[in-house]
């Protein structure tokens, strides 16, 4: 019974490893399948023209971009990342205090159990009736129990000085990587003539700063992905994380098909208006309004312009038109066109909101609060507050402000 034993163990294993080497072969099959159809030549670039086409010249010659450069992306990401947090640490905190933003919290809650097990167990934001129950329980009067709530509420929320280091943080990026994205495009031809984007398209060689410029900006976007998560939380926490992975498929998609040149224009029109608005943010906290409304104005001004201006009639008169007639159209051609589209859309929803918003500002004197705002007032305050005619800056954190660099729609918006 024993070589009987082991000669069906033998054959068990052998089953077993034909099974494993199936089961290898078939999804390296499906893999391979998979990376075909998504890498399909027909659908990412023109007729005729190949993935082994755009390899570039062995021996580090001519190049194109290629897939695997967005990965550099990922560790430059981090390495942002870890910048912020030093500047934020070791320059922007000081400009903060400098500027009299002190590192304090709002008012904090009394002790009380029953209350803190409410909070942290059934809701933040108890009912008529559930105030009623704790009214009775504790012998404390209703309104006394809503302050209560109000405060614990706003311990949890960040402080002024927080938010400013991240506006300054974000402004100096934003400032920073216009003002190369400028540089860059000043010498370039396709920035005074747009039809140079699409001369000999797609072998159009990639230089070191077109490169450095794209990747850094994918980078910059990564980077939001991961503070995200750290950062001021907002109540539209999902719709930005959703908006971050889009911006970051936008700006990852025209670099895999080459279209990089029209891509550097994109980003740097849409990087035109972004440091207004941070430092428009930035005056707000340091409590410098005046400063804070002629911030937003011009940030208004400057996004309406480069927005329902210089994009349709730049932009996407050379990604329709000109790209039509030079290259001719093929599928990714028309994904590419009709996000660019759906973005001028979002362009004049965004318009009209700023341009509500600013009106609004206009007839009370000063700019409107953030319906998303970081800290609620408390009772106190609204007791003084609540007859009076003033405003308070609307602002968005993490990048949210940005769609491959633009305001989100509903951020400017009166008061509640």
């Amino acid at each position: 019974w024993r070589p009987a034993e082991r000669g069906g163990g033998r054959r068990r294993r052998r089953r077993r490893r034909r099974r494993r080497r199936r089961r290898r072969k078939m999804a390296a099959a499906a893999a391979a399948a998979l990376r075909a159809w998504f890498w399909n030549e027909r659908f990412w670039l023109p007729h005729n023209v190949t993935w082994a086409d755009l390899a570039g010249e062995p021996g580090g010659g001519l190049q194109y971009p290629r897939a695997a450069h967005v990965l550099s992306a990922f560790p430059l990401a981090l390495g942002i990342f870890a910048v912020r947090l030093l500047f934020e640490r070791f320059i922007a905190k000081p400009c903060a205090i400098n500027l009299g933003i002190q590192d304090s919290g709002p008012h904090r809650a009394q002790p009380n159990a029953i209350l803190e097990k409410v909070f942290t167990s059934i809701t933040k934001s108890p009912d008529a009736k559930r105030l009623e129950g704790l009214s009775k329980q504790l012998d404390w009067d209703v309104r006394k129990i809503q302050r209560w709530f109000r405060h614990r509420r706003n311990q949890d929320k960040p402080t002024t000085l927080t938010k400013f280091c991240e506006s300054m943080w974000r402004f100096t990026f934003y400032l920073s990587i216009f003002f190369y994205g400028i540089r860059f495009l000043w010498t370039a031809p396709w920035f005074w003539d747009t039809r140079q984007c699409w001369y000999n398209y797609p072998f159009q060689p990639l230089t070191s700063r077109l490169y450095y410029y794209y990747i850094l900006e994918l980078a910059f976007y990564w980077s939001l992905m991961f503070s995200q998560f750290t950062d001021i939380k907002r109540k539209d926490f999902l719709i930005m994380f959703v908006h971050h992975l889009a911006t970051i498929g936008l700006i990852t998609f025209s670099y895999m098909n080459n279209m990089v040149r029209v891509g550097t224009l994109v980003l740097c029109l849409h990087d035109a208006s972004d440091f207004l608005l941070e430092a428009a943010k930035l005056a707000n906290y340091a409590k410098y309004q005046r400063v804070c409304d002629a911030f937003f104005m011009l940030f208004g001004v400057v996004f309406i312009v480069t927005r329902l201006g210089i994009y349709p009639f730049w932009i996407l008169n050379t990604t329709l038109f000109e790209s039509w007639e030079l290259i001719g159209p093929y599928p990714s051609w028309w994904l590419f066109n009709g996000l660019l589209v759906t973005l001028q859309v979002l362009h004049i929803i965004w318009s009209y909101l700023i341009v509500r918003t600013a009106s609004k500002a206009l007839a009370r004197g000063k700019v409107s609060k953030d319906d998303r705002s970081d800290v609620e007032s408390s009772s106190e305050e609204e007791d003084v507050t609540s007859n009076s005619t003033k405003g308070v800056f609307s602002t968005s954190s993490n990048g949210s402000n940005r769609l491959n660099g633009h305001v989100a729609g509903g951020q400017w918006t009166g008061e509640e």
